[in-house]
């Protein structure tokens, strides 16, 4: 998405409202909601970007879409309508819950694994993590057949690689050196 800077801005001023409120950990399960029900309904996420439907009916349906939310999230629904820029909601939720993951001391581990991880293995995972990081994790679980088999682990900017692609592929170079 195009504005991140404006994005990153709103959920700023929106994550410093909430904890000046207390809600600020409410708020954050409403921007990961909003973010997983954006990503996950084409529909939705068509209508936010489409800028021919105007900004009051946008504001109306996410009223309707996210009634139980925060009213911290409404004012931000009304920030948005003033200002005419739904299309960022998207992208302001992320990075919402990325400062409120910051500010807390949580880090988000990424692990990508050919079929969805089950609790033994997400605690297995777990345990690992906890030796290469001191702060709060949460492990986000990404599907990639492509991989067939094993994990991919990333934090931050470290990655470790555990695929069955990616031994295949290192074999492959030592063959063919």
């Amino acid at each position: 998405m195009a504005s991140t800077r404006a994005a990153i801005r709103y959920a700023k001023a929106i994550l410093d409202l909430a904890n000046s409120k207390g809600v600020a950990e409410a708020v954050n399960n409403d921007m990961k909601s909003i973010a997983k029900v954006i990503e996950s309904n084409e529909e939705l996420s068509t209508f936010i970007q489409n800028p021919t439907t105007t900004v009051e009916v946008k504001e109306g349906a996410l009223l309707e879409v996210f009634a139980d939310v925060n009213g911290v999230t409404k004012g931000l629904f009304r920030l948005l309508f003033e200002n005419k820029r739904f299309e960022i909601l998207y992208a302001i939720a992320l990075e919402y819950n990325k400062l409120f993951d910051d500010n807390n001391g949580v880090e988000v581990a990424k692990v990508t694994t050919a079929i969805p991880m089950d609790a033994a293995l997400e605690a297995k995972v777990l345990a690992k993590v906890a030796t290469l990081s001191d702060k709060k994790i949460t492990i986000e679980n990404v599907v990639d057949p492509s991989i067939i088999g094993g994990f991919i682990l990333r934090i931050g900017d470290n990655q470790y690689n555990a695929s069955v692609a990616n031994r295949l592929q290192v074999l492959k170079r030592e063959l063919s050196n």
